[in-house]
């Protein structure tokens, strides 16, 4: 069990981590201009429901990195539509 939470966990920090990047990228240049915005709707309402889901089973990897890539794709997105 123990292995499993651990690869639970070292996945949950390749795929929120992944992010980190983009939004450090955009944060700086404040450009969007190559990133899709229905995308990003689509990525934000899947994360949404990921979280959601977590919570209701009580899976503290999934909310965990749900919640934090949901709010690095939150930042990208705001700036999608501000800047966009």
């Amino acid at each position: 069990m123990v292995l499993l939470d651990y690869t639970g966990y070292a996945a949950a920090l390749c795929t929120t981590g992944a992010y980190v990047p983009q939004v450090l990228r955009v944060w700086r240049t404040r450009s969007t201009q190559d990133i899709s915005l229905k995308m990003f709707l689509v990525l934000v309402t899947g994360l949404v429901l990921w979280l959601v889901y977590g919570f209701w089973k009580g899976e503290i990897p999934l909310i965990a990195a749900n919640g934090v890539t949901l709010m690095l794709a939150g930042i990208i997105l705001y700036f999608k539509i501000k800047h966009g």
